[in-house]
């Protein structure tokens, strides 16, 4: 036996992944543990549990893998900050801490760490190459085309390659400061949204605009080539050197200076929003193209952070010259840890790789479970009053029906999921047919900004019936978007489209009726979409059949079960304070259902702001 710890920490979303035998048997990111959203300490916790998993001592490891390389990485930030001396003195004074505490001494780190993994060999990866690994060996297909795009690695922005059975190859790249994903993170930055949390934020606000701005990011910001490469002109940026994205001549080519956090979103947000949004499918598409043109394979495979805009990925599916597409759920950094381990396995092993045309991320349910005894304990400790099934048939008719009754439910079931996306796990979900669903949701149990979109989950075999999908296309993860199709669609009156042309409030744009399943369809038509299959999803596909035979209708709204500001909750515990602390009706933790109006008034409005001032709501 082969035990092998994939780890990624110290800068965003730290999280660790345990492979054993090639077999992926847990992974997991620390926020989900310490309940610090994109926690990007040591992952502690997510290494207890992955071991804990794989019913490991740590002593039984025989790698260790990081998912780049620190010393690298120093480089480059040595090299950056040299060249822009003495303007980013400051910037630089602030990054050296950590960097003298913990990045530079990560060897020495990881054994302190790790003591009880002595024997354990300590592997460093290439950041792109954890990326690459990540995203080709889980992956359906025996050879694949490579494309990794992120904000930076050690020197590397973008990669291209080849995957072919147990081995891969990166064959060129982009170099730092030339970034698709710190372009992106510029103008997240400037309307107002944080950093490496917001991009998909301003994904959903940019079908409220137009690419006015298009030209001009074009005509100043990059200069872009056909191979979908491109050089940035760093006047208009300040992330080398400063500790803004952007600098002053960025916010006077643009009307004025960054968007203050929860401050009004102007017409011009919304349009600089649509702009680099059609940049960055611009550019994506020429990379695939070109990858494409000198690969010449059927499939490609995508990760890093940009791999997770959805809307990208829905028109590189249907416009670009590839077959079949799969993206790694956790995209960002968090896969990374997944990556490592497997690159190690695989590629510097050398052992094999099967494919069966299916993939072998397991759904992306790979964190923690928690039986019904678990559950009941909890429950007869916190005295809260619920219902027990026995059968699972009466379990699922019961909240199919009062998802019809439009009531929002809590489901807790199975496995964590690893990963930005809920998928079925820890979901709150609800009826997509319901005109007041979207508005609800957002409001009253996510508190967070109106204007952005929920997701469907669909019968994987009723997909094509309501999306533009293709009829082999699945997409368990959501990292696909595809319209809604004419015949569900719902013609818009008079003064619907005044109020799409002219209301400044988005709650009234977005909350048109546009469909037959309107919670679910955004304001450009287009949906989000999860396939919902049996193998992978089991007791959750169910649901959507007991929803199906009683409405009529394959789809449901799906959101992650927490609060805006919080990570997706974890545990039984943190499934029912959030239920206690929002405007949900119906808790589902496995087998027990807990129902609203059940609960007494022990939780007062005080309780309730005390549990959301734990959250930074922005």
């Amino acid at each position: 036996m082969t035990a092998i710890l994939g780890i990624s920490a110290f800068y965003h979303d730290s999280a660790a992944a345990l492979v054993v035998d090639g077999d992926i048997v847990a992974a997991a990111q620390e926020e989900r543990f310490t309940r610090k959203k994109h926690d990007p300490g040591f992952p502690a916790h997510a290494i207890a549990y992955c071991l804990a998993e794989g019913g490991l001592p740590p002593e039984a490891l025989d790698y260790v893998v990081f998912y780049d390389k620190p010393l690298t990485k120093f480089d480059r930030l040595l090299e950056t900050y040299l060249a822009y001396a003495p303007a980013g003195f400051k910037s630089f004074r602030l990054a050296m801490p950590l960097w003298l505490k913990d990045k530079l001494h990560l060897r020495r780190t990881l054994r302190q760490r790790l003591r009880a993994a002595r024997r354990a060999r300590l592997v460093f990866t290439d950041h792109h190459e954890s990326h690459a690994a990540s995203a080709f060996f889980p992956s359906p297909f025996e050879r694949a085309a490579i494309l990794t795009l992120d904000g930076v690695g050690e020197w590397s922005t973008a990669t291209f390659g080849v995957g072919e059975g147990n081995q891969l190859r990166l064959l060129r790249q982009l170099q730092f400061p030339h970034s698709l994903g710190l372009l992106y993170s510029a103008f997240t930055y400037y309307c107002g949204f944080k950093v490496n949390s917001g991009e998909y934020k301003l994904m959903g606000l940019a079908p409220y605009g137009q690419p006015i701005y298009q030209e001009a990011i074009l005509r100043h910001l990059i200069r872009l080539q056909p191979d979908g490469s491109f050089w940035m002109d760093m006047q208009y940026f300040n992330y080398c050197a400063g500790l803004t994205m952007t600098s002053e001549r960025f916010h006077r080519l643009f009307g004025g200076p960054p968007r203050s956090p929860e401050s009004l979103l102007e017409q011009r947000h919304m349009d600089l929003a649509a702009s680099i949004q059609k940049v960055t499918e611009e550019i994506m598409l020429r990379m695939t193209r070109e990858v494409w043109r000198q690969t010449q394979m059927k499939n490609l495979v995508l990760a890093g952070g940009v791999a997770l805009n959805c809307v990208a990925n829905g028109r590189l599916l249907r416009e670009g010259p590839f077959e079949q597409l799969w993206i790694q759920p956790a995209a960002g950094d968090a896969g990374g840890a997944l990556g490592a381990a497997l690159f190690v396995w695989h590629h510097l092993m050398d052992r094999p790789r099967p494919t069966d045309g299916q993939d072998r991320q397991k759904g992306s349910l790979l964190g923690p479970r928690y039986d019904n005894e678990q559950i009941r304990q909890f429950l007869a400790t916190a005295e809260a009053p619920h219902q027990q099934y026995t059968d699972e048939s009466e379990l699922l008719a019961a909240v199919a029906q009062m998802m019809a009754e439009g009531k929002i439910i809590g489901w807790f079931q199975g496995r964590m999921e690893f990963g930005p996306r809920a998928l079925g796990s820890r979901s709150i979900i609800g009826d997509a047919r319901n005109t007041t669903m979207q508005a609800t949701m957002n409001r009253k149990i996510k508190f967070r900004e109106s204007f952005r979109p929920f997701a469907p989950c669909v019968l994987r075999e009723r997909a094509g019936d309501y999306f533009g999908l293709r009829a082999d296309q699945e997409s368990p993860y959501m990292l696909l978007v595809a319209p809604v199709l004419e015949k569900h669609r719902t013609a818009l009156s008079a003064a619907d489209r005044q109020t799409m042309a002219a209301a400044p409030d988005l709650r009234q744009r977005v909350n048109i009726v546009r469909s037959t399943v309107p919670a679910i369809t955004h304001v450009d038509y287009s949906a989000r979409v999860q396939t919902v299959d049996e193998k992978r999803h089991g007791r959750y596909y169910r649901l959507l059949q007991a929803f199906e035979r009683l409405t009529g209708c394959p789809v449901i709204v799906n959101t992650s079960f927490n609060v805006r500001g919080e990570p997706i909750v974890c545990t039984p515990q943190e499934a029912y304070r959030c239920f206690l602390a929002t405007d949900m009706d119906a808790l589902v933790l496995e087998d027990f259902v807990l129902r609203k109006e059940q609960m007494n008034q022990a939780v007062t409005a005080a309780e309730r702001q005390k549990y959301l001032a734990q959250f930074e709501l922005d």
